[in-house]
C-alpha cells in the first residue's frame, strides 16, 4: 500500500506520548494497563502490516489526543469554547483539531479505510478492557464480603437484591415481603431491532480476545507470551476483517443472537442468581432445604415474529424459529439432565427411593423397555441415576418427536425432576436435591422447553386492511396475499402454542393502537383463520400505545376494550390480568424526549387508576431502546422511578442491538443487571418509593407541564420548518444507515413512508448519534428550561424528584457524547444555515441547563466511572467522525462527478465509520 504522504518522524513521537497518556491517565490501574497493552499490541499490528498506515495512525492519535487536553476535570469541548459559547479559532487543541482534518483530507481512501479499521479494532479493545475492569471490581466487591453462617442477617452489600428485600422486611413485615417476592418477574423481550453494529465475525474474535485477557493475570513466562502472541493474532484478524457484514441476517439468522446469549450466559447464570439469594438468606442452610428464590426471569422474544413493517417476517419464518428455540433449549435440558443425573451415584443401600420414585420407575418401564434396561445395566443399584438416564432420553425423544416416550410439555418433565428431588431429600441426601437437581428445577421453571416466550406483533392498519378484504371477497375468496398471510400468522401462532404450551407463544401486540376496533380486529381474525373453533388458540391481545394522541386517549381505549368478548374471556380465565404496552421510541421523535418522557409518566398515572377502578390485575411492557432518545438508560434507576402501582411486582421491557450484549453478554455483568432491575422491581412497593414517587410527582406537576408544553413547541418548530426531511437526510448519514446489513428489518415500515413521519425511530436516532449531536435524546429541553426560568425549582426537582433526577441525568449522558466541533462539520454538509443555527444554539442552551441543574461544570462530572469512560474514548471517536464526515462531504457535494465504483469505495468507507463509532459511543439506536 502506498501513499503521497508521510509523516513518520511526527507519528514516532505522537504515538509514543499517546501510551503515555493512557498510562498517566486519571482512570483505574487494570484499566489503564489494558488499554496500553492493546494500543501497543495494535501498533504492532499496523507496523507488520503497513509501516505507512502505523505512521499515519500515530500521527492522528497525536492530533486527536493534543485536539481534547485540557486540565484535569475539563472534557473534550470545554477547551476549544470560548466564553459565549463559540469553537475558539485558536489554542493548541484548536490547531491539533485543524490538523487532524487536514491529515484526514489528505489521505487516500485505502489509506483512510484501513485506519477507520483500526480505530474501529481499538474501541473494540477499549470495551473489552472497561468490560474486564467492572468484572474484577465486582469480584473484588464479592471478596470483601464476609458471609456470616447465620440466616437473616444483614443483606449482603454486594447483592442489590437482598437489599431490598430486607429492606421491603423492615418496611412491610416478612410476610407481606415474601408474598412480593414470590409474585417477582423481571420479564427482559429481546428484540431484532437493528441496533447493534457490529457483524457476528467481529463479535466471534472479540470473545476469543476477551477470553485471552481473562486468562492473564494467571500466566507468566512463555505461557504470558503466547497469550499475547494469540492476542496479536486475534487483533491482526480483526484489523484485517471488515467491520460491515457481507450481507443482511435473516430473521431465522437473528435467532441466533438469543441463542448465542442463551449459551454464553443466560443458561446457567440465572441459576445462580437465584443461588446467590439463598445463599445470603438461609446462610449454612442454602442447599440443603427448599429454596426461597423464585424462578422469577423469563425472557421473551420479538425475533422471527414482530412483522410491523418487516415483510421478511412471514408465518413461516415464525414456525421455524420457535423449533429453532425449542429443539436448542430441550437438548440443553437433555444435556444437563444427562450429567446431572451421571453424578447420581448414590446407592440405593444408603439412599433408598421413595415409593413415589419407584412409581416413576415402573411408569418409564411401561413406556420403553428398552430405555430402562439400558439405564439399569448402567446404574443397577442406583435408582435415581437410573430414573434421570431415562428422563434424559425422553428429552432426546422429544426433539425427535417420538411418540411414545418424548414428553408432552415441559410441565410434565418439571413433575418427574420433583419426584427425584422429593425422594432424595427423603433418603436424606439433601444436597443432592436442593443443589444440582435444584439447579436444573430452576432451569426448567426459568426457561421452559420454549427457550423465550415468542410474542407476535403488527401494525393495526394492517388487520383492518385484511378484514376489509375478507368482507368483500369472502374467507375462502380471492385474498390479497398480505391477507392470506395474516391469516397464516395465526395457524403459526396456534401450531407454536400446541407444540411447545401457552407459555411459548399467546401475546400479540398491536403497534398503534387506536382504539377498542383494533383490539377486536385480531379476536374476529383469530377466529377467521380456523375452520373449527377449538383449533383457535389462546390469545392475549396486547394495546401499544405509541404516540402523543395515543398516549393521551389510552384510558378510552381500555375502556372500549373492556367491552370486547375476546378481552372478558381472558380475563375471566387469567383473574383479571392483562398487558398494556407503552411505546418510548414514536412517543419520542413524535412529542420530543422532554414532553414524551413526560406524557408517559402521565399515561402510566391514568393507566394504573384504570386498572384499579376496574380490578385489573395490570402490566406494562416498557418498549424502550438503547439511546437515551428511546427510552434508554439504567433499566434499575427507570424502574425506580415508576408511578406507584404501575410496577406491580413485574418489570417488562423491550432488549435490543447492542444493549443485549452490553447486559447479558458476560456472565458477571449478567448476573449483575438481573439482581439490580429484580431489586428495582422489588423496591417499587416499598411504601417510601411509592410515596416518594407520588408526592413528587405532585409536588412538580406545574413545572413539568410547563417544560412539556415549551419543549414540544420547540421540537414542532424545528420538524415544521420547510425542508427539514431532505436537511436531515443530507448532514447525518441517514441513507447510508439504512444500507448498514445490521437487521432484517427495513428503515421504513413499508406502508407508503414518505416523509419523517414514517420513519422508524432507530435510523432517526442512529443519524443524530453517528453526527455527534444526538439532537433527539435532549432537544427543546434548553428552550423549556429557559422558558420556565427558574434554575431553583429545576435543582429542587432534579435532587427530589426520581422521574426527573433520571431524565436529566440522561440527558447529560447523551450530552457527554456530542461534540461541538464535531457537530458544527456535519451541520455544514447541508445549505441551510438557519436550520444549522437553530440546531447548534439549542444544543448549547440545552447543554448550558442541564450542567447548571446538576451543577457540573463539565458533563459527568460527578459519575466519575461513566464521566472516564466517555472522556478517555471521545477523543478516538472524533478522528472516525472526521474520517465520516469526510465521506459524506465528497458524496454530497460530489455526487455527478464520482465514478460508481468511487462511490462504492466511498460508501464502504462510511459504513466502515458508521460501525467504529458506534463501538466507540457504545450506542446507536
Amino acid at each position: 500500500m502506498r501513499s503521497s504522504y508521510n509523516g513518520q518522524a511526527l507519528a514516532k513521537n505522537g504515538g509514543g506520548r499517546v501510551l503515555s497518556e493512557i498510562t498517566e491517565i486519571d482512570i483505574p490501574e487494570s484499566l489503564r494497563d489494558h488499554l496500553a497493552l492493546f494500543l501497543r499490541l495494535e501498533r504492532k499490528v499496523l507496523d507488520e502490516y503497513d509501516p505507512q498506515v502505523r505512521s499515519l495512525f500515530d500521527e492522528l492519535l497525536a492530533c486527536v489526543v493534543t485536539a481534547n487536553e485540557g486540565n484535569p476535570g475539563t472534557d473534550a469541548v470545554s477547551e476549544a469554547i470560548d466564553a459565549e459559547g463559540i469553537p475558539s479559532e485558536s489554542g493548541a487543541g484548536a490547531a491539533a483539531f485543524r490538523d487532524a482534518v487536514a491529515l484526514i483530507d489528505r489521505l487516500d481512501i485505502d489509506h483512510a479505510q484501513v485506519l477507520v479499521r483500526a480505530f474501529t479494532s481499538f474501541f473494540h479493545l477499549a470495551n473489552l478492557s472497561e468490560e474486564n475492569y467492572r468484572v474484577q471490581s465486582l469480584r473484588e466487591r464479592e471478596g470483601g464480603v464476609v458471609l456470616d453462617a447465620v440466616a437473616g442477617t444483614p443483606a449482603d452489600p454486594a447483592n442489590e437484591l437482598t437489599v431490598a428485600f430486607h429492606q421491603l422486611v423492615d418496611e412491610v413485615g416478612r410476610e407481606h415481603a415474601v408474598e412480593l417476592l414470590n409474585r417477582l418477574e423481571f420479564h427482559p423481550v429481546f428484540t431484532a431491532h437493528p441496533t447493534e453494529a457490529r457483524r457476528k465475525a467481529v463479535e466471534g474474535k472479540i470473545r476469543r480476545i476477551a477470553r485471552l485477557l481473562e486468562e492473564r493475570p494467571l500466566l507468566g513466562g512463555t505461557d504470558l507470551m503466547e497469550n499475547e502472541r494469540h492476542m496479536l493474532q486475534e487483533i491482526d484478524a480483526l484489523v484485517r476483517t471488515s467491520p460491515v457484514a457481507l450481507k443482511k441476517p435473516t430473521p431465522v439468522e437473528e435467532a441466533d443472537t438469543i441463542i448465542d446469549i442463551f449459551d454464553n450466559t443466560l443458561f446457567d447464570t440465572i441459576p445462580e442468581v437465584y443461588r446467590r439469594f439463598d445463599d445470603w438468606m438461609l446462610g449454612e442452610r442454602a442447599g440443603t432445604v427448599p429454596p426461597l428464590c423464585p424462578a422469577f426471569f423469563h425472557p421473551g422474544s420479538w425475533i422471527g415474529t414482530d412483522r410491523d413493517g418487516n415483510p421478511n417476517v412471514t408465518a413461516k419464518v415464525s414456525r421455524e424459529v420457535a423449533h429453532k428455540y425449542a429443539t436448542h433449549m430441550i437438548g440443553k435440558l437433555e444435556d444437563k439432565c444427562r450429567r446431572v443425573g451421571r453424578n447420581l451415584t448414590l446407592e440405593a443401600r444408603y439412599t433408598p427411593p421413595s415409593e413415589e420414585l419407584i412409581n416413576l420407575w415402573n411408569h418409564q418401564v411401561e413406556l420403553s423397555e428398552i430405555l430402562t434396561e439400558r439405564a439399569m445395566g448402567i446404574s443397577a443399584s442406583e435408582m435415581h441415576r437410573a430414573v434421570m438416564i431415562v428422563m434424559a432420553e425422553r428429552l432426546n425423544a422429544t426433539v425427535r418427536r417420538v411418540a411414545d416416550t418424548m414428553y408432552r410439555n415441559a410441565d410434565e418433565f418439571l413433575e418427574d425432576l420433583r419426584v427425584v428431588q422429593r425422594s432424595l431429600a427423603e433418603a436424606g441426601a439433601v444436597r443432592a436435591a436442593y443443589g444440582p437437581v435444584q439447579t436444573i428445577i430452576w432451569q426448567v421453571e426459568t426457561f421452559g422447553f420454549h427457550m423465550v416466550e415468542t410474542e407476535f406483533r403488527q401494525h393495526s392498519v394492517v388487520h383492518s386492511r385484511a378484514l376489509a378484504d375478507i368482507r368483500e371477497h369472502g374467507r375462502q375468496g380471492k385474498l390479497d396475499p398480505m391477507t392470506r398471510e395474516v391469516l397464516d400468522t395465526f395457524r403459526a401462532l396456534g401450531m407454536i402454542q400446541r407444540r411447545f404450551g401457552l407459555k411459548a407463544a399467546r401475546r400479540y401486540i398491536i403497534s398503534f393502537t387506536k382504539s377498542a376496533q383494533n383490539v377486536a380486529d385480531v379476536y374476529e381474525l383469530a377466529n377467521l383463520a380456523f375452520a373449527h373453533v377449538e383449533d383457535v388458540p389462546v390469545i392475549d391481545v396486547v394495546p401499544l400505545f405509541e404516540q402523543l394522541e395515543d398516549l393521551e386517549n389510552c384510558v378510552d381505549v381500555l375502556d372500549g376494550m373492556l367491552e370486547v368478548p375476546g378481552v372478558q374471556k381472558r380475563l375471566a380465565e387469567t383473574g383479571r390480568k392483562l398487558e398494556i404496552m407503552l411505546g418510548y421510541s414514536d412517543s419520542s421523535k413524535d412529542a420530543g424526549p422532554t414532553t414524551a418522557t413526560l406524557a408517559l409518566h402521565a399515561a402510566e398515572e391514568r393507566i394504573v387508576a384504570w386498572a384499579e377502578r376496574n380490578d385489573i390485575d395490570l402490566t406494562l411492557m416498557h418498549g424502550r431502546g438503547g439511546a437515551v432518545g428511546r427510552g434508554g438508560g439504567p433499566a434499575n434507576r427507570a424502574v425506580l422511578a415508576q408511578p406507584r402501582g404501575s410496577v406491580n411486582s413485574c418489570f417488562k421491557l423491550t432488549e435490543q442491538g447492542e444493549v443485549i450484549f452490553a447486559r447479558y453478554g458476560n456472565q458477571a455483568l449478567a448476573e449483575r443487571h438481573v439482581e439490580s432491575v429484580a431489586a428495582a422491581t422489588l423496591l417499587t412497593s416499598a411504601p417510601s418509593v411509592e410515596r416518594t414517587n407520588t408526592e413528587m410527582t405532585e409536588k412538580y406537576a406545574a413545572m413539568a407541564s410547563t417544560l412539556s408544553r415549551a419543549s414540544h413547541d420547540a421540537f414542532l418548530d424545528l420538524l415544521h420548518t420547510d425542508d427539514f426531511t431532505p436537511w436531515f437526510s443530507t448532514v447525518t448519514p441517514l441513507t447510508e444507515i439504512g444500507l448498514l446489513p445490521i437487521g432484517s428489518r427495513p428503515a421504513k415500515r413499508g406502508l407508503g413512508a414518505k416523509s419523517l413521519d414514517d420513519l422508524r425511530t432507530i435510523p432517526w436516532v442512529f443519524s443524530w448519534s453517528q453526527a455527534r449531536i444526538n439532537l433527539a435524546a435532549w432537544y427543546g429541553l434548553g428552550s423549556a428550561c429557559e422558558k420556565l426560568g427558574d434554575l431553583d425549582l429545576l435543582r429542587r426537582a432534579y435532587k427530589e424528584w426520581p422521574l426527573f433526577t433520571t431524565f436529566i441525568d440522561n440527558i447529560e449522558m447523551s450530552i457527554a457524547k456530542t461534540d461541538l466541533r464535531i457537530a458544527k462539520l456535519y451541520l455544514a454538509l447541508g445549505d441551510r444555515p438557519d436550520l444549522s443555527e437553530k440546531v447548534y444554539r439549542e444544543m448549547l442552551l440545552t447543554r448550558r441547563w442541564t450542567l447548571a441543574i446538576v451543577g457540573d461544570d463539565w458533563p459527568l462530572q460527578h459519575r466519575r466511572v461513566l464521566g472516564r469512560a466517555v472522556r478517555v474514548r471521545n477523543p478516538y471517536v472524533d478522528a472516525l467522525s472526521i474520517a465520516q464526515v469526510r465521506a459524506l462531504r465528497t458524496v454530497r457535494m460530489q455526487q455527478d462527478e464520482l465514478s460508481e465504483e468511487a462511490k462504492a469505495e466511498y460508501l464502504s468507507l462510511i459504513l466502515a465509520t458508521v460501525t467504529g463509532v458506534s463501538a466507540g459511543l457504545q450506542n446507536t439506536g
